[in-house]
């Protein structure tokens, strides 16, 4: 009995300990765009909307998908 409750709090003591890493890692290593990565950005969105691309709204969505099924028929 001893042994278990000392298993789950060591088991506790890892998981803490791996989630505290974790959280750290995302606010120490930040990850920037270069001005070149930003720049085919850039061209791909211009590209886009050059081709007739418009961004959905949420009641687009609902026209364009099936929200009462299919008919069997």
């Amino acid at each position: 009995m001893f042994a278990t409750i000392i298993g789950f709090v060591v088991f506790f003591i890892v998981a803490l300990i791996g989630w505290a890493i974790a959280e750290l890692k995302g606010k120490t290593c930040n990850y920037t765009n270069n001005e070149q990565e930003d720049a085919v950005e850039q061209a791909a969105a211009e590209q886009l909307h050059k081709n007739g691309f418009t961004e959905m709204t949420i009641r687009d969505v609902v026209k364009n998908i099936s929200t009462k099924g299919f008919s069997a028929i």
